[in-house]
């Protein structure tokens, strides 16, 4: 049941959309709504990774914002011919820098056997502040209208009738899926946030596992970041703000256990699908103002959570 639960509110949400406006069911508002919600989905699918380990990390939207500025500043550093090759370089540089973000969380965290809330806590104001350096306080922009007019199509193009961004979260999500239900390393992701110590015991190497999911973090976050990028062209230091409170939103509600020990990368993509349908609703009726969507998400996770705890209580 906790498994088709995301899915089952989905379809909730789709009925009163559908009762509040009739522009909620057409193609074109739905395409808009997947689009923008591949952000925050793709994400998510590296916080299940993390969470699903027993980890959390709340730096992810500061993070963005580092990868943003870094791949803007080398796509502006013209020391490659301004085409396809500069844009495949500054993508490397982008998921460089997101795994090295990763990393740094997971050493820390491992390393230093500090809690994952306190390390990525750090690194959230770490992250934002060099974004506000390297911004010198403004925005860092992509210079080149050729550069740009390349980006586009990362974020407004399609193929076979389906945005880019949609296509790349499907993707991130069959590869999230294959690694987490397939592979030696995803039973151990799901081992050691079920009961570390019996991992341990089991041969598994509980710190390499964890400090691998916050990497898996990081070149998602990066691959957010490459989608994002395109879509205004710019970054500044509030690029990203409350991502991590969206990401961990649709993990949760999506049906990954916050405790640890469960993950369904399905439910999340569907949950960041969710978050994005309440938001799409709320613009289309009068029911809520739109300026208080950020509550109405923060509403979400605490009944999230109230529903988790009730179902733990009853198996």
């Amino acid at each position: 049941m906790a498994a088709v639960a995301p899915f089952i509110a989905l379809a909730a949400l789709f009925l009163l959309g559908a009762l509040l406006n009739p522009n909620f069911l057409t193609t074109n508002n739905l395409m808009n709504v997947l689009t923008r919600s591949s952000f925050i989905a793709i994400i998510a699918v590296g916080a299940t990774f993390v969470i699903s380990a027993g980890g959390l990390d709340l730096s992810v939207g500061s993070s963005a914002a580092l990868v943003a500025g870094i791949m803007i500043l080398f796509l502006n550093g013209g020391g490659l011919d301004g085409g396809t090759l500069l844009i495949g370089a500054a993508m490397g540089v982008a998921i460089l820098v997101g795994g090295l973000a990763g990393f740094a969380n997971g050493a820390v965290t491992v390393l230093g056997r500090i809690e994952p809330f306190i390390v990525t806590l750090g690194t959230m104001a770490i992250f934002r502040s060099v974004t506000t350096w390297l911004a010198d306080g403004g925005s860092i922009a992509v210079k080149s209208p050729d550069v740009r007019g390349l980006l586009r199509p990362i974020y407004t193009g399609t193929v076979f009738g389906l945005p880019v961004p949609v296509l790349i979260m499907a993707v991130v999500g069959l590869v999230g899926a294959f690694i987490l239900y397939r592979t030696a390393f995803g039973r151990h992701v799901i081992a050691v946030g079920s009961n570390e110590d019996v991992a341990r015991y089991s041969g598994v190497h509980v710190g390499r596992v964890r400090a691998l999911t916050y990497v898996i973090q990081g070149v998602c976050v990066a691959i957010a970041v490459i989608v994002y990028v395109p879509r205004l062209g710019a970054a500044t230091a509030t690029t990203g703000l409350l991502w991590e409170l969206q990401a961990i939103t649709a993990v949760v509600i999506g049906g990954t256990a916050l405790r640890g020990g469960v993950g369904r990368i399905w439910g999340t993509i569907c949950g960041a699908f969710m978050l994005e349908v309440v938001g799409n609703i709320m613009v289309l009726s009068s029911l809520v103002s739109e300026y208080l969507i950020g509550a109405v998400q923060g509403v979400i996770i605490v009944i999230a959570m109230l529903v988790q705890k009730s179902l733990m209580r009853r198996s």
